[in-house]
């Protein structure tokens, strides 16, 4: 946790420039690139916006596997503009870390090296279809809870990005509703594969959220500077209470026998997931890790023509500019 400004200025640590940041984000003003910040704000956010981008373009995989499976051309289609929108967020979101002075090159080393990571649920493997909508209800329902709140992000570019990505990832979490209220109430083979799918992703759903706050080694920080607006454990219990009445839409249960309504909380009680699976897979160790690095780091070198070709059309307008 950083020190107070009032403590700094005692101690004769902070700038004018500080007192002047640290005013701005109380007030809930928006910092923009050309504005000073601290260091320290600066690579948070270029911390948290690349890891953020690494997991849409990351996060494509698991789906993109289905779009040639998909049970109808309907849900193929569906399934490539979802696929699209990952990319497109995947983009949003490195432009955004580059307003901060990042280079999008060194943040795709990053990521390819394991140095930066990304989202722990896209470690998963995706077995049949109802997968594709345990995804869409559970993991972007997820992903809606927590980036809602980084709409009013104290970073402009990162706050305006999420605007348009929420949108987006809403339309995506009713698609896979709409996939698991089809099976829900279909056959009972499809029935029992929607719970299934349902079964194997809850738990790494609720890890989405991180660790708890009492272990959480940047959340408070982050409250602190107006990045993050609630805790790991708000966030987690919000997720839980607006999925258990849709459970039972679909009319399938959560794999939680703790999950029970509780009227003196207004919330719903539920069992806190295995943390050490958490740990583990962003160790490295998840069911598709390895998979998963392997894949982007072939799509990245088979993309390198794609990138020279840019770079020379780019050099090329900026002559023909500097001519005129």
């Amino acid at each position: 946790m950083v020190e107070t400004t009032f403590r700094r200025v005692r101690s004769g640590f902070v700038t004018e420039r500080q007192v002047e940041f640290d005013a701005r984000v109380a007030a809930d003003e928006r910092v923009e690139p050309r504005d000073w910040m601290p260091d320290a704000y600066r690579a948070t956010l270029i911390r948290q916006i690349a890891q953020h981008a690494h997991s849409e373009i990351i996060g494509m995989q698991p789906e993109g596997n289905w779009i040639s499976r998909a049970p109808s051309l309907r849900r193929k289609a569906i399934l490539i503009a979802k696929v699209q929108d990952e990319a497109g967020h995947g983009l949003y979101l490195y432009a955004a870390a580059e307003t901060l002075g990042a280079d999008r090159d060194d943040l795709q080393d990053l990521l390819l090296s394991g140095r930066q990571k990304y989202s722990s649920i896209f470690n998963y493997p995706t077995l049949t279809w109802a997968d594709i909508g345990a995804i869409g209800w559970l993991v972007d329902g997820a992903a809606i809870t927590n980036q809602v709140p980084l709409c009013r992000c104290s970073y402009g570019p990162y706050g305006r990005a999420m605007v348009r990505i929420c949108k987006e990832e809403s339309f995506h979490q009713r698609q896979g509703f709409e996939i698991l209220h089809t099976l829900g109430h279909g056959t009972p083979a499809q029935h029992a594969m929607a719970q299934d799918a349902v079964d194997r992703w809850w738990w790494p759903s609720l890890m989405m959220f991180g660790p708890p706050d009492a272990d959480s080694a940047h959340t408070e920080q982050s409250m602190a500077w107006r990045i993050k607006r609630f805790g790991n454990d708000d966030l987690r219990q919000r997720f839980v209470d607006m999925t258990v009445p849709q459970a039972e839409v679909l009319g399938l249960t959560l794999p939680d026998n703790g999950i029970a309504w509780n009227a003196d909380t207004g919330h719903y009680d539920f069992t806190e997931p295995d943390y050490s699976e958490l740990i583990a897979v962003i160790k490295g160790n998840g069911p598709c890790n390895r998979e998963r690095i392997a894949q982007r780091r072939t799509a990245h070198e088979d993309g390198a023509w794609v990138r020279e070709a840019a770079r020379a059309y780019a050099d090329k307008r900026r002559t023909v500019e500097a001519v005129a």
